[in-house]
């Protein structure tokens, strides 16, 4: 037994346990009851009486790949709670044999949020498109169009080889290059330097906005059972609210300008991986001439990360070199990461999560840059709010090389 004290003073008694049961049997008993009163309302189904029909069925193709021209092969996703059939399935207005696989095993059948993968040996012809039919064994049909199809490659050692060539070439490079501006960002101003960081602020802002519009619209794709719009704001918080935690633990709420660095780092990082995926996934899909473009345009995009990663540590104590190559490594290493990932399991679910992660940690680290700046000068000032437009505006501008 103990007790507290209420805010008049008064000694109120505080027991334990009722019958000295320990104190985990008090904790888990609410969620047993629970378990309890869900189960018994399912079983007696007080609303089976009111039930007219059952849900209607809802069947999402959520990509293709092409292993050969001889054969179409459909992702499908079963967003509804009941079990779907898939009885025929249409390719150009005709119907075609195929094989449905789904837990391991040939069948028709999809359970309620289970996926599986539709094999049609039909011969096609690469850049003119394939439209593709679903036809369940109640006669609702869902449609999917592969646009410009191309063989896809296959997952080998050439083709990670290769990636890992091209991840070099559009994170770590670019963004080793752009840290080649320290030297001369040590010799500013702190005002200069505070513009530099509001610069950063920019250039994070607009991978901020850029990443999260097109996680979005990747959400669009995500099959209906898995709520993509749902899952884009809980990776962008769940990413935010980590990387706070991450921050607060190894700080105690001051986060020093290496530490900053590598807060930057981790947030383009992640970003990065997005951009990685999108090369995969183009490559994996068969697309390999707009895997080349993206690759030049993401080249000249990264350059501007690398001021961004050292700018936190341009004033003060030198950092060693190692602390250097961690940063850039950090920051572009995961392009190569993400290639992999996009070219051996590319999802729309997949791709939107890594894009809200990213978003939510930058926006982690453009506060906490923020914070820096305001505790060591004015945040608002002319020449602050110009360099945080002029990353905006560069960032705009190096964008269009990869969206013309």
């Amino acid at each position: 037994m103990s007790d507290r004290r209420t805010d008049g003073g008064e000694a109120v008694s505080r027991t334990g346990m009722p019958f000295g049961l320990p104190r985990w049997v008090g904790a888990v008993t609410p969620l047993v009851l629970l378990g309890v009163v869900v189960a018994g309302f399912v079983l007696l189904n007080p609303f089976a009486g009111l039930a007219t029909g059952g849900a209607l069925p809802d069947v999402t193709v959520t990509h293709t790949s092409l292993p050969n021209d001889e054969t179409v092969v459909l992702h499908v996703t079963n967003n509804g709670p009941d079990p779907v059939t898939v009885s025929q399935v249409l390719v150009n207005d005709a119907y075609w044999d195929f094989t449905m696989f789904a837990g391991g095993e040939a069948t028709n059948t999809l359970a309620p949020m289970e996926s599986g993968r539709i094999v049609v040996p039909y011969h096609w012809t690469p850049t003119w498109d394939i439209h593709t039919a679903l036809v369940l064994s109640d006669g609702a049909t869902f449609g999917h169009t592969i646009v410009a199809p191309q063989v896809s490659p296959g997952l080998t050692g050439e083709l990670l080889g290769l990636l890992a060539v091209v991840g070099l070439f559009v994170g770590v490079i670019p963004v080793a290059l752009g840290m080649l501006w320290f030297p001369v960002m040590r010799d500013m101003s702190d005002r200069s330097l505070h513009a530099i960081l509001l610069f950063a602020v920019g250039v994070l802002g607009f991978l901020a906005f850029d990443a999260g519009f097109e996680a979005f619209e990747l959400a669009a794709e995500v099959p209906g059972a898995f709520e993509g719009n749902l899952l884009v704001v809980l990776g962008i918080l769940g990413a935010l609210l980590l990387v706070q935690a991450v921050s607060e633990w190894n700080s105690a709420g001051d986060v020093r300008p290496l530490g900053l660095a590598y807060l930057v780092a981790l947030s383009i990082g992640l970003h990065n991986l997005a951009e990685g995926l999108a090369i995969g996934s183009s490559v994996a899909l068969g697309h390999v001439s707009l895997g080349a473009f993206l690759v030049v345009g993401f080249m000249i995009h990264n350059v501007t990360e690398g001021p961004a990663v050292v700018a936190p540590v341009a004033e003060g104590e030198r950092p060693s070199l190692w602390h250097f190559v961690a940063l850039g490594t950090l920051a572009g290493a995961p392009v190569i990461l993400g290639g992999w990932i996009g070219s051996a399991a590319y999802s729309p679910t997949l791709g939107a999560l890594f894009l809200a992660i990213g978003v939510g940690a930058i926006l982690q680290v453009n506060w906490e840059i923020g914070r820096m700046v305001r505790r060591r000068g004015s945040l608002v000032t002319p020449a602050n709010l110009l360099a945080f437009f002029a990353g905006l505006a560069v960032m705009y501008a190096t964008d269009l090389l990869v969206t013309l």
